[in-house]
């Protein structure tokens, strides 16, 4: 008897999870040959060969090809097709139109010329070639994938094809075992993937953006896997010939995954199914474009939705090649980690897009405080409020919420604990060593994050170690080149470097990134500053203008501008309208602030009654460590040794663990107070302390204090030579002090120096010192050529000008 038999061993490689074998007679379907043009398409096997050779088809787009040729002339409708296709599957319109794209693509087709697959609108897709049957072809092996193996065997006794089944079954079961330990990621560690929008077709608007931001929390906790950042997403969809906030549907992903050359796209959508919500999520090679891996989990509620999802992620994450002990490391619940509120990571999405890709800090946060209402254990949402308060010079605001999120932290995922912590340490408490080695850890333990690279920026910028911050934020521009903070970064630490030129360049390279950021225009004004561009400064000044809610940190700019040059009256009135537009606003550390500026502007130049009458007010608004000290470094200038100390005792408590109070604000101080005790040499041991964090830029108004105290004090102890090299190292870091008044009057301090040597010096060493002091007058004198007459200190600067032009 000769019969024929099919042995059919499907073996499910991506999950590994079953082995089957079944035995049917498909003789009818084996011998099924169709062919059109150049294409031959084989049922048997599932290939489409052109001119002999296969073309690649993922299985399901091979299904779609077969129903519509089978169908040829004939108009399938979509729902046909997906019944067809997906039997026992619910799937979304969108999986449809992405395996006709990739099979238009295949074949040659295309929009403008349906040559094969013609687009019926409202009705569905016709075949529109001629399609034949060919001659069948006798074959033993009818297919061989790493998903399916198809084997036909001929029989001649029984006991002969039972023998051969046995060795096949052996060889299948040792072939999975070692696919089992040997399988090959689908994905590498070098690759990045592209996350698409979900497609919705709820009808409930809540869950637009939010699930792909949920989506994109749970997977950034693999160490695995790296998502295009949203900021790459915006920079590169115009060059795509895309709006910049183009949803990223399944074709615009893909196209998009191809021209950032990543490896997949991860497609979610999600849909009611009576009173349930079935979500689906999709992986997608950019560079075949066959699935890697489909994965569905259903909802009962709208509030299960994400733990369906975190579900779905977990495996999708495992089929893609993560290891287990990184799925079990990382793999932390998103209703757990984040919220299980789904208005509640909505707001934090908004917040997010706010703040990370427009760089618009101010406005983010509405969106953060509404997330916390929503949810008050909203940890994450809690440390990026607090993030954006300290950026936006809210400290209190900002310790508080950050304080809130590490109090919360017990259960959130590991990017998220690297983050509430490094905040906590970083801003809360201000120990900067605990935040430096978190965010070392971080970098090690993600090395493709640019989130600790730019931390570590801030870090070393507040203690300025300012080639270690231009490092830090090379490597976090290298790691997402299309952030534009990164490039914001780059160029304050090429400005604090004195590197004008580059720093220019930067900063308007950052701004085609991230247009009308206010870091970006307030970076600009800075350098104009810097290259005394007065129109340059008058357009930024303009800008801000109509951008009411940054407006005031421009105004307090002019203020310190006007300063500067020794024109008081001109900066009260900027300070006053700064001040004013705080109120407005309703930031009212941000006003302690200016009036803390405003007092040491007004101490440094000998207006004690006004220095006073600001600190107070500051005091009065705020006592936030930065205004705080700020308002009692002006009463030490001042000569209110009373008030200073008593501030300064209020420092010591509030803030025993910070470092840059405890190494910075504190000696500054209290140098400043044993200088106007008549101690000079107590002072210079005092301020010594402060040497490692000198030239930082702390408090963000407060910039090279340490340096210019030291340099007053070795002035009073009669050591020229050393004051003179403490105001010179101020007038060598122009880029960090900027237009501070200890800017300007380090020029006249030069000048005092170079005078007293001039005193202890012999012949042609008094001749050259005195002459040197002339010239530094002269700066002094030139730069504050249209000042105020009636400030203390020109007074005395004219004075002893005068007298050293009589000494010879």
């Amino acid at each position: 008897m000769v019969g024929w038999f099919k042995l059919k061993i499907v073996l499910e490689s991506a999950a590994f999870s079953s082995l089957r074998s079944v035995l049917a007679d498909e003789d009818k379907k084996l011998q099924e040959l169709y062919e059109f043009g150049p294409f031959r398409v084989d049922p048997g096997k599932e290939v489409l060969l052109r001119a002999g050779e296969p073309v690649p088809l993922t299985p399901k787009t091979f299904q779609v090809l077969l129903v519509l040729v089978r169908h040829h002339q004939e108009i399938v409708s979509k729902d046909d097709l997906m019944k067809a296709v997906w039997p026992d599957t619910f799937v979304e319109e969108a999986n449809l139109s992405r395996n006709i794209f990739m099979l238009r693509k295949a074949l040659g087709d295309n929009l403008e010329d349906q040559r094969y697959i013609i687009t019926v609108p409202g009705r569905g897709y016709r075949f529109a070639e001629n399609v034949r049957l060919a001659p069948a072809q006798e074959v033993s092996i009818v297919a061989a994938q790493h998903s399916k193996v198809q084997v036909r065997v001929k029989e001649t006794k029984p006991w002969a094809w039972l023998s051969v089944i046995a060795v096949v079954l052996l060889g299948v079961a040792v072939g999975a075992t070692w696919l089992l330990l040997h399988r090959k990621p689908l994905l590498s560690e070098k690759d990045t993937v592209v996350l698409a929008d979900f497609a919705n077709s709820t009808g409930d608007p809540v869950f637009d953006d939010t699930l792909r931001q949920g989506l994109a929390l749970q997977l950034e906790q693999s160490s695995f896997l790296a998502l295009v950042s949203d900021a790459w997403v915006q920079q590169t969809l115009p060059l795509m010939g895309q709006p910049a906030d183009a949803r990223l549907t399944p074709t615009i992903a893909y196209d998009l995954c191809q021209r950032t050359q990543s490896a997949a796209v991860i497609e979610g959508s999600i849909a009611n199914l009576g009173s349930q919500y079935v979500l689906g999520l999709r992986a997608v090679s950019c560079r075949t474009g066959d699935s890697l891996d489909e994965e569905q989990a259903r909802a009962s509620g709208k509030e299960q939705v994400l733990a369906a999802m975190d579900k779905a992620a977990a495996k999708l994450r495992e089929k893609l090649g993560e290891s287990r002990t990184s799925l079990e490391r990382f793999d932390t619940p998103l209703e757990q980690a984040s919220t299980p509120s789904m208005a509640a990571l909505q707001a934090y999405t908004l917040g997010r897009k706010t703040q990370l890709v427009k760089n618009n800090f101010p406005e983010a946060v509405p969106f953060y405080q509404r997330a916390i209402r929503l949810d008050p254990n909203f940890a994450i949402a809690y440390a990026a409020l607090g993030s954006v308060y300290w950026n936006i010079g809210e400290s209190t605001l900002g310790t508080e919420n950050a304080r809130k999120a590490y109090d919360l932290r017990a259960r959130v995922s590991e990017p998220e604990r690297f983050y509430i912590e490094s905040t906590y340490y970083h801003y809360a408490t201000g120990e900067l060593e605990k935040a430096r080695q978190i965010y070392e850890v971080w970098s090690q333990t993600y090395p493709r994050s640019a989130s600790p690279r730019t931390r570590l920026f801030a870090l070393y910028s507040d203690i300025g170690q300012w080639d270690k911050a231009l490092a830090a934020t090379r490597e976090a521009q290298r790691l997402d080149p299309a952030q534009g903070l990164p490039y914001s970064n780059l160029a304050y630490a090429y400005l604090s470097l004195n590197r004008l030129e580059e720093a220019r360049a930067t900063t308007e390279e950052a701004e085609t990134k991230n247009p009308n950021s206010y870091v970006n225009r307030f970076r600009l004004y800075q350098i104009a500053f810097l290259e005394n561009d007065v129109a340059g400064m008058a357009r930024q000044i303009q800008w801000a203008a109509e951008h009411p809610t940054v407006e005031d940190a421009f105004l307090e700019a002019e203020a310190e501008t006007a300063a500067y040059f020794g024109q008081l009256g001109k900066s009260r009135d900027f300070s006053h309208r700064a001040v004013t537009a705080t109120t407005q606003t309703q930031r009212a550390e941000r006003g302690a602030v200016y009036h803390a500026s405003a007092a040491l502007r007004e101490a440094l130049y000998g207006n004690t009654t006004e220095a006073r009458f600001h600190a107070g007010l500051s005091i009065g608004l705020s006592r936030g460590r930065d205004p705080e000290y700020g308002a009692a470094l002006a009463l030490a200038f001042s000569g209110d040794a009373a008030g200073a100390e008593k501030l300064a005792n209020d420092l010591a408590k509030r803030f025993p663990e910070d470092s840059l109070v405890q190494f910075n604000y504190l000696p500054t101080l209290r140098a400043e107070l044993s200088l106007r005790s008549k101690e000079p040499s107590k002072a210079i041991a005092e301020v010594q302390v402060a040497a490692p964090y000198e030239l930082g830029y702390p408090g963000r108004y407060l910039s090279l204090y340490p340096v210019y105290v030291r340099a007053e004090a070795y002035l009073a102890a009669q050591q020229a030579g050393r004051a003179a090299s403490e105001f010179q190292k101020i007038v060598d870091h122009r880029g960090v002090v900027s237009n501070e008044p200890i800017a300007a009057l380090a020029h006249l301090g030069l000048a005092r120096a170079h005078a007293l040597q001039a005193k202890s010096a012999q012949g042609t060493d008094a001749d050259a010192a005195r002459s040197q002091a002339r010239a530094d007058y002269r700066d002094f004198l030139s730069l504050w050529k249209d000042a105020d007459p009636d400030i203390p200190i020109l007074k005395q600067a004219k004075s002893e000008y005068a007298k050293l032009q009589l000494w010879f």
